[in-house]
């Protein structure tokens, strides 16, 4: 067996452990530890280095925006396209984030995770040609990477107000939180990337591409099952 025929077996086994682990127990839960929500529910003042953190480790351990994110970038191959594009879903989720938490706009977190499940399986079937084979063009994917992004801002306010988090000093911790979470995804886009610069130098990347956005896609609609049984079964 060539190199390249091996790597992309070894690839394609540790993606299907890596969707197994995420989507198994508590990975499912996607939420907080209890210490970090007893410091949400309870700070008082200006935290930034903590709101830092806390939004760094949300992107991080975030697999929903993480797999949406290997869907957007997976076909693209020069800088200033990924810069775009991740500056669009960046934008989206920014303004929603902050705009969600300090209007108070609740939407149900069953809900609003069923969206953001869709997009993964959207961006996976995009990936694969699915909407020109479907409909015979493409759509614009770049309103599509803003809009969606919207979406995953809206999850993460959600999830936010679920604490109640205290007034004092809000907007500078909700700031701080923002930034946090761009932070932790650049250095998952900067893990994401070095995988993929790897794979991009052999044949065989284009074949695992299909098996990966085909689980992408997989993965995707487990999560949007997961979410809208969670929401039927609570109503």
């Amino acid at each position: 067996m060539r190199f390249e025929d091996k790597a992309m077996t070894f690839n394609k086994n540790v993606f299907l452990i890596t969707l197994l682990m995420l989507f198994s127990g508590s990975g499912f839960s996607h939420g907080v530890d209890s210490n970090t929500a007893q410091f949400l529910t309870t700070t008082q003042g200006s935290a930034i280095v903590p709101f830092l953190y806390i939004g760094a480790k949300h992107m991080v351990t975030g697999y929903d925006h993480l797999l949406f994110l290997v869907g957007v970038i997976f076909f693209l191959f020069r800088s200033r396209d990924i810069l775009i594009y991740v500056s669009l879903f960046t934008l989206g989720h920014s303004v929603t984030l902050l705009f969600g938490v300090f209007a108070h706009i609740n939407i149900n977190a069953y809900l609003i995770d069923a969206v953001i499940a869709f997009s993964i399986i959207y961006k996976g079937f995009d990936n694969l040609g699915g909407f020109k084979l479907l409909l015979g063009k493409e759509p614009n994917t770049k309103i599509a990477v803003l809009i969606f992004g919207l979406f995953h801002g809206f999850g993460l306010a959600t999830k936010l107000q679920d604490f109640e988090l205290p007034q004092d000093s809000l907007i500078t911790n909700m700031i701080a939180f923002n930034v946090g979470v761009e932070i932790g995804q650049f250095i998952a886009l900067l893990f994401i990337l070095t995988l993929l610069g790897f794979w991009r130098r052999y044949k065989s990347y284009f074949a695992f591409a299909k098996v990966t956005n085909t689980l992408l896609m997989t993965g995707g609609l487990v999560l949007l099952g997961f979410q809208l049984t969670g929401y039927f079964t609570s109503i």
